[in-house]
This record gives C-alpha cells, structure tokens and sequence, in this order.
C-alpha cells in the first residue's frame, strides 16, 4: 500500500512550545497548578506568533500537560505531564514507518481499548466521556478546542481500559499523528459528523456492548484516517510544487 514517510513535518513551532514548557517543568520553574505566562509575553519569550503559540498550548492541553480555563488563564496540569514521546516519531524517521502502518495500529489499539472500557470502565469514566461528547458539540465551529476534547475522550477510554501498558502505547502512536490529527481538524467543513461518532462511541461503552464499541471506533478511525491520509497527499503535491516552482526562479 503506498503511503507516505512520517517526517519531522512543519511541526517544529509547536515542538518549541513543548520543549521550551517541558524546560520549566524539569528545572521546577513551573510546578503543578502554576499559571503560565500571558499569550503576548509568552509568545514575545519564544520569539513565535502568538498563533503558533496557541497551537502549542492545545497541544500541550490535548496531552494532557495544560488545563486551558476560558477567561482566567492556561495552568500546569495537576497530574504528571505526558511529554517527551517522541521516541516513536523518531524511529519511524529512522525506519521508514509509513502512515498508514500509523493509522493501523491506532485502529486496532483503540478498537481493542473501547471494548475493553465498555467491560471495565467506571461510572467516572462514563461521566468524562459524557462531558467531553457535550463538549465537542460545543466546539464544532472551533477547531483548536474540538480537537482538544476530541484527545481527551480517546484517553479517558484508554484509561478506562484499565491496562496502562495500552495506554501508553496509544497515547506513542497519537502523540506521532497529531500533527496531520490536526491539520485534518483545522480544514474540516463540519465536525458534527465527527462529534456525532464520539457519541455512538460513548453509548455502546455506556450500555456495556463490548462489541459494538470496538466497531464503532474501528469505523470512526477508518474515517479519520482516509480524512488524515488525504490531507498529507494534498500536503505532499504542494510542497512539490513549492518546490519545483523554487528551482524554476532560481534558474
């Protein structure tokens, strides 16, 4: 099947973001609860646009490092910070790993995990995932924010699983699609259908149906992937055209 080569990618703002946060945390700059500075300054300290600033915090709140609070501030997550993944990524580069090798293990992964949470998961685990539909629903015409509850939802199945091994493994391979995961989110016309399957997802974890979870999901990432793959395709001819459109000026 042909696919394309995962790269390092144009991903390297939000890595600065990741890295410049991960920095703080392990020298105990920012600590559990901490406020971190505001956008401008912030933003003015990395030397970035505040634009990619926000891409890096949602990627930081979608791993679950940020908690993002609507008019009072961005905080350092209570819990232990999930960054410095990238061990996956970087085999892959090394490797050869194609994408959509990628997106088969997360389908297999994840449908395996639903069905599981549908077995195991808790009435808190049910409650998350009821909060995180509501608020993808509330989120449909705001990208950046849907796909941090998207994030969400798929890691409290995780946890709900009740194998952390799993979890880990999951959150590897998402953490390495995030990227494409995101650009797919931003260029989308309506993420009502996407909602509209978290949903389904939720009600057969809810109504314990094992089985119906693990199709549910393994159909919502079919989607998502054929979504994924296509933006990296059209992403892919651009930057060839970029490219060969640079060596024709410069000849």
């Amino acid at each position: 099947m042909p696919g394309k080569t995962l790269t390092k990618g144009d991903n390297h703002l939000t890595m600065q973001v990741v890295n410049h946060v991960r920095t703080l945390i392990e020298k105990g700059s920012l600590k559990p609860g901490d406020r971190i500075p505001p956008e401008r300054e912030f933003a003015q300290m990395l030397k970035i646009s505040r634009a990619s600033l926000r891409t890096g915090i949602g990627y930081l709140a979608a791993m679950g490092v940020m908690n993002v609070r609507h008019g009072v501030g961005t905080f350092v997550a209570d819990g232990p910070p999930e960054i410095g993944r990238s061990s996956l990524s970087l085999l892959g580069a090394l490797h050869g790993f194609q994408l959509w090798q990628m997106f088969e293990a997360r389908r297999l992964l994840e449908g395996s995990l639903a069905a599981l949470a549908a077995e195991r998961g808790r009435e808190e685990h049910l409650m998350a995932l009821s909060e995180e539909v509501t608020e993808m629903y509330a989120t449909v015409q705001d990208p950046a924010e849907y796909l941090i509850h998207d994030v969400r939802f798929h890691r409290t199945i995780a946890q709900a699983a009740g194998n952390p091994i799993l979890a880990v493994l999951m959150e590897t391979i998402t953490s390495s699609l995030y990227g494409d995961r995101r650009k797919t989110v931003e260029r989308t016309t309506s993420l009502k259908e996407s909602a509209d399957m978290h949903r389904e997802i939720y009600r057969a974890i809810r109504t314990r149906d094992a089985v119906e979870a693990r199709n549910v999901m393994e159909r919502h990432l079919k989607m998502a992937e054929k979504a994924q793959m296509n933006e990296a395709a059209s992403s892919q001819t651009k930057a060839k055209k970029k490219r060969r459109a640079s060596g024709t000026a410069s000849s």
